[in-house]
C-alpha cells in the first residue's frame, strides 16, 4: 500500500464497515462514516511513518478491492513474538470470491516474515460471518473478550489466535469459478 492507496482503501474500509457490521453497530455510525476523513487519516499516518506495521491490498482489473493490516499485538503483556490482525476488508462485491481469502494468506506470510510466532485478532462477538471466516483461516477463540461502546451501544468483541511458523498456513486460495485470484500489494 502507498499513499496513492488511501482513498481506495478508505473506500473499501467504510464499505466494508457498512457492510459487515449493519445490524450489530448504531445505523447513525455507519451512516456518518465518511470516506474523506478516512483516507485523510490514513495519509497522516503514512507522512508519520508506518513502523511495523504492514499494509496490504488487493488489487483486480487496476482497481483496490480489498485491504489487510497488520502489526505488533496492542494487548497489555503482549510480547514482541505476537503480532496482531488490526484489519482486513473487501468491498462487498468482492465477498466470496476469494479476495479476503488471499489477503488472509498474504498477511500470515508478511507476519511470519516479520518475526511474529502468533497472530491474534479481535472481531464483534456477534460477527458469525467474519467469526467463520477467521476460524478457516486457522484462528480459534481463546475465551478472552472484551467490551467496546459506539455510541452508547455495547458491542463486545471476542479474541482470535493462531500460531504461525507453517502451522496450519492456507495454501493456494480456491477461487470461484471463473474468477481470477487477486494482485496483492503491499
Amino acid at each position: 500500500m502507498t499513499t496513492d492507496d488511501c482513498e481506495a482503501v478508505a473506500t473499501v474500509r467504510v464499505r466494508g464497515w457498512q457492510f459487515a457490521y449493519a445490524g450489530m453497530m448504531p445505523q447513525s455510525y455507519l451512516d456518518a462514516m465518511s470516506v474523506a476523513e478516512d483516507a485523510e487519516k490514513r495519509r497522516d499516518f503514512f507522512e508519520r511513518g508506518r513502523g511495523r506495521v504492514t499494509n496490504v491490498v488487493a488489487v483486480r482489473a487496476g482497481a483496490v478491492v480489498g485491504w489487510g493490516c497488520i502489526g505488533p499485538s496492542r494487548d497489555e503483556g503482549a510480547t514482541a513474538e505476537q503480532g496482531e490482525l488490526y484489519a482486513i476488508y473487501v468491498l462487498p462485491e468482492q465477498v466470496s470470491t476469494g479476495v479476503g481469502r488471499a489477503l488472509m494468506a498474504q498477511l500470515n506470510r508478511r507476519a511470519e516474515a516479520d518475526g511474529f510466532r502468533s497472530m491474534r485478532l479481535w472481531v464483534l462477538k456477534e460477527n458469525d460471518r467474519a467469526r467463520r471466516f477467521y476460524e478457516r483461516a486457522g484462528f480459534l477463540p481463546d475465551g478472552a473478550e472484551e467490551p467496546y461502546d459506539v455510541e452508547g451501544v455495547a458491542v463486545p468483541e471476542v479474541r482470535y489466535v493462531r500460531q504461525l511458523g507453517g502451522q496450519g498456513l492456507p495454501g493456494r486460495a480456491d477461487y470461484s469459478a471463473g474468477t481470477q485470484p487477486p494482485e496483492l500489494w503491499s
